[in-house]
């Protein structure tokens, strides 16, 4: 019987191990896309205790917490922070065969040093010394993420962010990048009128131009957009259930905003054209600039209509849609294609079942132009963990070029989840060594050591289209 999590977690035969220890283990990381706080990384912020840093923001563990029978004051709630990690504590066992039993446990090991398995037990031990080491200057967030060897991370912003802290940064000279990511999704959001009423208006302050037709719309959110690459910035994030492709007509779309603005009813079909062409105008953009360009789709959101009036988005009640994806998708990608207006473009999926959809359609746009145009992004959500990253490799595999794949990120609000990038790779070199054991591949590991290494970390570099002097620190 193996040990639990030791060096050779995940890697189950000889060859796996070395393409880990050997390869993989030694690569930077480059997270392309996280929600962290550019504000915490600008002020160097040290948490007080572990809670703050592991459970506040972190839906989900509130999820499985919740499922444990525990009561909201502990997740959301105004209990203490200790209280709230003895409640995950005794969560914790019931969690396993769930990603969160493995992720808990790396992050113990990996940021604190601790081997223990957290429990009600221990659970008192392991706050207080996870506690005091909090508040060392090498706990700092800067420090943590120079301890898992982050060379970038790309933030998610909002076209109306400030991006001071990324400035303070790059001021500074901190020697890790942190870069914005361009994330409109605002700014094509009919369904509740007053808040896209208010988003015009902050838009209007913060581009200094007046807003009172569509044209002065794009013309506000074009200035944002070369605002953002004036910062550094080559990526762009959209969160859809799906893409949105309908035909329209300009003056169509002129004559929605105008009515949206001045808070008249949007229908279902005239919300889905408004989508459409902001997309394409977002698309068009990106291809300009040099940009990537990504499209997470799936995700079914706000589903406790209770829960969502109470405490707001993103707190754990959002599920996989089964929308249809293909048609739509297809549309979209081949009508910027034609126009020769196709940006680098990665489409994350949350629907295991549209896994084979997503590793053939970007077969379609893979033009030979550059290596791995259009990427087929890592399991996603609910899918980055064990199975869902294997089934998604699998048909990436199967069906395009894994070689030139782009790799894991962590899309995540916590400091301390890096070590999913850890996880990430000991699952690939498993697949990888697995094969060979079986002979399915030859035993050529230097070349597979370098595919290893390009996935954990030289395709990301050369995929993206990032500021020239990054290239000395890569």
């Amino acid at each position: 019987m193996k040990p639990f999590l030791d060096k050779n977690f995940l890697l189950e035969s000889t060859t796996a191990q070395t393409l880990y220890h050997n390869y993989a283990v030694q690569m930077p990381i480059i997270d392309y896309h996280c929600h962290l706080s550019p504000k915490q990384i600008a002020e160097d912020v040290q948490f007080e205790n572990i809670t703050q840093v592991w459970l506040y923001g972190d839906h989900y563990k509130w999820r499985a917490m919740r499922t444990n029978g525990v009561d909201e004051s502990y997740c959301t709630g105004d209990q203490s922070d200790r209280d709230k990690f003895l409640k995950w504590a005794e969560t914790v066992p019931y969690t396993m065969r769930n990603p969160l039993y493995h992720w808990t446990h790396l992050e113990l090991q990996r940021y604190f040093d601790v081997h223990e398995l957290l429990s009600p037990e221990t659970a008192e031990k392991i706050y207080d010394t996870c506690n005091e080491r909090l508040q060392e200057t090498t706990y700092s967030v800067r420090n943590l993420l120079r301890k898992m060897n982050v060379k970038i991370v790309c933030t998610t912003d909002d076209p109306t962010d400030t991006l001071e802290y990324h400035q303070q940064l790059k001021d500074e000279g901190f020697e890790i990048q942190v870069l914005p990511a361009f994330r409109p999704d605002s700014a094509m959001n009919l369904s509740d009128l007053p808040k896209f009423q208010n988003y015009v208006k902050k838009l209007a302050i913060v581009s200094d131009i007046v807003i009172g037709d569509f044209e002065a719309f794009l013309h506000a959110l074009k200035s944002r957009h070369d605002y953002f690459a004036a910062n550094g910035c080559c990526v762009s994030d959209h969160g859809l259930e799906e893409i949105y492709n309908v035909a329209y007509q300009p003056e169509d779309i002129s004559e929605i905003f105008f009515r949206a603005l001045n808070g008249s009813p949007i229908t279902a079909d005239e919300h889905r054209q408004f989508r459409s062409a902001m997309l394409t105008h977002f698309a068009q953009w990106d291809h300009e600039k040099g940009w990537v360009q990504q499209y997470h789709l799936g995700a079914l959101r706000n589903n406790n209509s209770r829960m969502m009036g109470r405490l707001g988005p993103d707190t754990g009640w959002d599920s996989i849609g089964d929308f249809s994806q293909g048609k739509a998708l297809a549309g979209f990608l081949d009508k910027l294609d034609s126009q020769d207006k196709l940006a680098k473009t990665i489409l994350y999926n949350l629907n295991p079942s549209d896994n084979e959809l997503m590793a053939t359609m970007i077969g379609n746009f893979n033009d030979g132009s550059v290596a791995g145009k259009v990427q087929f992004g890592s399991g996603w959500w609910f899918l980055d963990q064990k199975d869902g990253m294997i089934r998604q490799m699998n048909a990436l595999a199967n069906m395009g070029l894994i070689s030139r794949f782009v790799g894991m990120l962590t899309d995540s609000r916590s400091f301390l989840s890096y070590p999913r990038h850890e996880y990430f790779r000991r699952i690939l070199c498993n697949q990888f060594g697995d094969e060979v054991e079986r002979g399915e591949l030859p035993h050529d590991l230097p070349w597979i050591g370098k595919i290893i290494q390009d996935i954990c970390y030289n395709n990301a570099k050369h995929y993206f289209n990032w500021p020239k002097k990054l290239d000395t620190t890569l």
